[in-house]
């Protein structure tokens, strides 16, 4: 519980606890930031971390000079991509097995992954693109890819194009929006919001799922 509560708090409040990271470690902030993404985009058991709200709140240093913006981008597009095909490559090796069998993985959420199936099965390739906008479907699309039918070539551009433009997009909202005061005076408000809008397209959709099968029933 005081685990979550500090993932929680984390998350909530990004921005100190990175200007703290910025003022303790310097130009070893960018490797840190680099591993933070790679965990949250590679690693199917941390799902948690912060990912839209971690490269936003880092824009707002950059745009303040103290981080380099396009040394930001360079490090967390990378860490995006290398931390896709990390969990592509297992889930090429495991998944398999893992949606064959009725198997229990420790520290792996079945129920996430079947989501991300749903939503890989729906949208194909796209989804590999898609999910990099959705908070915990992102982590779990790129192993559903991997376990599934998608070659690692094709994989590979969506798994680019995909990096490319959620860091991008992040960055240039931080960059430029993060340090209005409107913004700064209510930080974690702005976080909340953002994390709101990333999890509403998957809530809307379930919405509608859920009244088809309604009417199918009736």
């Amino acid at each position: 519980m005081e685990f979550i509560t500090l993932i929680i708090d984390f998350i909530l409040h990004v921005d100190e606890h990175l200007e703290v990271l910025i003022t303790n470690y310097g130009s070893w902030t960018y490797g840190i930031l680099f591993l933070i993404i790679f965990a949250e985009t590679g690693l199917v058991v941390t799902p948690f971390l912060p990912g839209d709200s971690l490269i936003f709140a880092a824009a707002t240093f950059a745009a303040r000079e103290v981080l380099n913006p396009w040394l930001l981008f360079l490090v967390m597009a990378a860490a995006g991509i290398i931390g896709d095909g990390v969990n592509y490559t297992v889930g090429h090796y495991i998944g398999p097995r893992v949606f064959r069998e009725d198997v229990k993985i420790r520290f792996l959420k079945r129920e996430y992954l079947d989501k991300a199936h749903e939503f890989f099965e729906k949208y194909g390739g796209k989804a590999v693109i898609m999910a990099r906008f959705v908070p915990v479907v992102r982590t779990f699309v790129p192993f559903v890819a991997g376990a599934g039918s998608m070659t690692y070539p094709k994989f590979v551009v969506f798994n680019v194009v995909g990096a490319i433009l959620w860091v991008g997009l992040f960055t240039f909202l931080g960059y430029n929006f993060g340090n209005i005061p409107a913004v700064e005076e209510n930080f974690t408000l702005v976080i909340m919001g953002i994390i709101f809008l990333s999890i509403l397209p998957p809530f809307i959709e379930w919405w509608r799922e859920r009244q088809k099968a309604k009417k199918t029933a009736a």
